[in-house]
């Protein structure tokens, strides 16, 4: 089992704080750094200094990193039009030697949209329709050959005559990441587009229906080529009972609360929760860091748990 950090910037955190985190992560040999893609605070903190664009995060990340495989969970398809977007995954590729994986989801937090000027659809319809459009014409711009054009008439998107440039430095391309626990398009699509599918949050039981079903429908495909199945979970590891009741503490939650619903407890404990979830398939593990300036607890999980899961 492969771990990643994956963090929450939106919460509050610079630049430099999510470059001493990543350069942290790579030393220590987590296997990728990853944030979330939010313009918008969730509950009950100040959120300072305010948002980070992922993209521009990544490109600079990209730079003063070498090894740690960098992406999002999830980019919204509401936030970019879909050949930009795909510009811009494909530069910071380059400029991270081919490093770079594209978490990609519908978008769903309509407060943030309204605070930025967003144009939100009003549907989860449209907003799915839209987005299985964008994945459409991500994959296909980058599909095309060198030299050869791309179109595409869709509802939502036309392209005509497009170079299809720049191509990723990953070929055929940056590996896509599709997530959610939706009972019949979500498994469609990630079968369709997919090279790696996600369940955040959820209970290792939820968390193997969710496998189940996407399973079903790559089988359905007749789809040959083979998907990573993983999952997120907040974490919350200490030495000793106090030190994971003074972390849990730090970030506001109850441990109690999250030894049920995450990755809490003792290096053991931690452990015995990811052997679990090896048990249902899931071959990489995001780790939630909410608290980015307790870099002892990167340190205690790669030396304590990584070793026993690798």
């Amino acid at each position: 089992m492969r771990l990643r950090i994956f963090t929450e910037p939106q919460q509050g955190a610079s630049y430099d704080t999510l470059l001493t985190v990543a350069k942290a992560a790579e030393e220590l040999r987590f296997d990728a750094f990853f944030r979330s893609d939010h313009y918008l605070k969730m509950g009950d903190v100040d959120g300072l200094p305010g948002p980070t664009d992922a993209w521009i995060t990544l490109a600079g990340l990209a730079r003063e990193t070498s090894r740690i495989r960098l992406g999002t969970l999830m980019t919204a398809a509401t936030f970019r039009h879909p050949g930009p977007l795909a510009i811009s995954v494909a530069q910071v590729d380059r400029m991270s030697g081919g490093r770079v994986e594209f978490g990609f989801g519908a978008g769903w937090y309509e407060a943030e949209h309204s605070a930025y000027g967003i144009p939100f659809p009003a549907s989860a319809r449209e907003r799915f329709d839209r987005y299985e459009e964008q994945l459409d014409v991500i994959t296909g711009l980058w599909a095309t050959p060198p030299g050869e054009s791309f179109r595409y008439e869709g509802r939502h998107y036309r392209l005509t005559e497009g170079p299809a440039l720049p191509k990723p430095m990953q070929a055929p391309r940056p590996p896509v990441l599709i997530g959610g626990t939706g009972p019949k398009r979500t498994p469609r699509l990630a079968a369709a587009h997919a090279d790696e599918y996600n369940v955040p949050f959820n209970s290792v039981e939820d968390t193997a229906a969710a496998f189940g079903r996407t399973r079903d429908a790559v089988a359905a495909s007749g789809r040959t080529a083979p998907m990573v199945y993983s999952a997120a979970q907040v974490l919350c590891c200490g030495r000793d009972d106090a030190e994971v009741a003074r972390r849990a503490g730090a970030i506001g939650r109850d441990v109690d609360e999250l030894k049920a619903n995450g990755l809490a407890g003792t290096p053991e404990e931690v452990v015995e929760k990811l052997g679990r979830f090896a048990g249902i398939g899931a071959e990489r593990m995001y780790l939630q860091v909410l608290d980015l300036s307790d870099l002892d607890h990167l340190e205690l999980v790669a030396a304590k748990v990584a070793p026993q899961v690798a």
